[in-house]
């Protein structure tokens, strides 16, 4: 595959993800398509953003919010169900047992992987916000991708040494198999043999462990959302689970011998609120981990928190029409609970992407779309939130910096908090005012 398709195709798994709702949930389209921005105003510990400027740059989404809110314009289907008022609705109680990791830090998803002209932008970006991390993909095929054994670090050394250089640390994504690993070659999906994962994680940490004179990769995430076929390349089981819990464990203990500070972080779960052999629900999947043995081989449980919901703060199941707690931010309070309840409450989560779209375009995001200026609140409100409830809650890393390639056709242009000419949106205009007030929570 050349890799200019692989960046089309691979570098946007957070949206994609949510599509597998949209089957269970279409009757709702446009039930969420309103900003609720009341939210964040009467919350009195919330960010001032009256000397922000919330304004966008970009022609493309700069001509009315009412536009990339209307669900109806898009799609017209019969009067959704769903009431935007909150009702009763108990919430879960979560350990509050925070762990050493658990340093409340910020990131970002970036996409300088081959954009060596737009890196030390980026990376400075994600310095300006006050945020301490930065999540890259590095795609095995693109440096083992001959044959085993046999490496090109030229674009990954690059990004580490940019990233070290830039005072940050980096998270590393690994998936993505070459050809050699797998028989059918899989767009995307494990390895036949799991222990050639292994030694390839091994090499990365140990090219990127501390001191390296080609940049520090400090926590590596194993794989990404295996509770997705089209993601692991086999249908979604206890098994698969299993599987990847092998994975894991293996890839723990190769990193360990090399890197023993490296952290492992698990793949963030997508929150399909889906079941069948194609997906199943993150929290089902999550639980069939643990039991199939995953405790004592992380560091880090990783989390993906996108929703459909446009309040952070709106209690799973508390909107009408929409029951299924993976509709909301707060989806992490429910898979903390598991966590918890399998006794690992004195490890972190991470949340490895967050984010709300403001797709106007695409019928499949539009109805649940909101403004670029509800998307800014909607962020800060939700790092509000988080830091005042959620003490086991590492590192949030934003979805996302886009990447410059990105056109208003694709509908992961419609997540970013900047314009893919680096020019902010509002959210990012937010987030760096917040972080200059010294007012992002600690």
């Amino acid at each position: 595959m050349g890799r200019a398709d692989l960046k089309r195709r691979v570098h946007f798994s957070f949206s994609r993800a949510s599509s597998l709702r949209l089957l269970a949930a279409a009757f709702l389209l446009g039930a969420l398509s309103q900003p609720m921005a009341t939210f964040a105003d009467s919350d009195p510990g919330a960010l001032d953003l009256s000397s922000a400027d919330l304004s966008s740059t970009d022609p493309a989404i700069a001509t009315t919010d009412a536009s990339l809110t209307s669900a109806t314009d898009v799609l017209p289907l019969p009067a959704p169900t769903a009431s935007l008022t909150p009702t009763a609705s108990s919430t879960p109680t979560v350990s509050t047992v925070p762990s050493v990791v658990a340093d409340h830090q910020y990131g970002m998803n970036v996409f300088i992987w081959n954009h060596p002209e737009t890196t030390g932008r980026d990376l400075g970006t994600v310095k300006q916000a006050g945020f301490g991390w930065q999540k890259t993909l590095f795609a095995w095929r693109e440096i083992e991708g001959p044959a085993k054994g046999v490496y090109n670090w030229t674009e990954a050394d690059r990004v580490a040494k940019a990233t070290s250089a830039a005072g940050l640390k980096l998270l590393v994504r690994i998936d993505f198999e070459p050809d050699w690993a797998r028989a059918d070659h899989a767009h995307n999906g494990r390895p036949d043999n799991l222990q050639d994962y292994a030694d390839f994680v091994q090499a990365v940490a140990n090219r990127y462990k501390p001191g390296s004179p080609y940049g520090q990769v400090d926590a590596i995430e194993i794989w990404n959302e295996p509770n997705l076929q089209r993601e692991w390349g086999e249908p979604i089981s206890p098994q698969s689970a299993a599987n990847y819990v092998q994975m894991v464990k293996l890839a723990d203990r190769a990193i360990k011998s090399v890197s023993p500070s490296t952290l492992v972080v698990t793949a963030g779960l997508s929150p399909t609120g889906w079941s069948d052999d194609t997906a199943r629900p993150d929290d089902q999947f999550l639980g069939w981990m643990f039991d199939a043995g995953l405790s004592g081989n992380y560091d880090v449980l990783g989390l993906h928190g996108n929703s459909q919901v446009s309040d952070p703060t709106a209690a799973p199941g508390s909107i009408a029409g929409l029951s299924d707690g993976s509709f909301y931010f707060r989806r992490i309070e429910q898979l903390r609970q598991i966590q918890v309840a399998k006794g690992d409450a004195n490890k972190p989560i991470w949340l490895l992407e967050f984010g709300w779209t403001a797709d106007g375009v695409h019928p499949a995001y539009a109805w649940f779309a909101v403004s670029e200026t509800q998307k800014a609140q909607n962020l800060l409100a939700a790092f509000q939130y988080a830091r005042a409830n959620w003490p086991w809650l590492g590192t949030m890393f934003v979805w996302t910096l886009p990447d410059p390639s990105w056109t208003p056709d694709r509908e992961e242009f419609w997540w970013a908090i900047a314009n893919p000419d680096g020019s902010p949106r509002p959210a990012l205009s937010a987030i760096l005012a917040a972080a200059q007030a010294k007012q992002l929570p600690a």
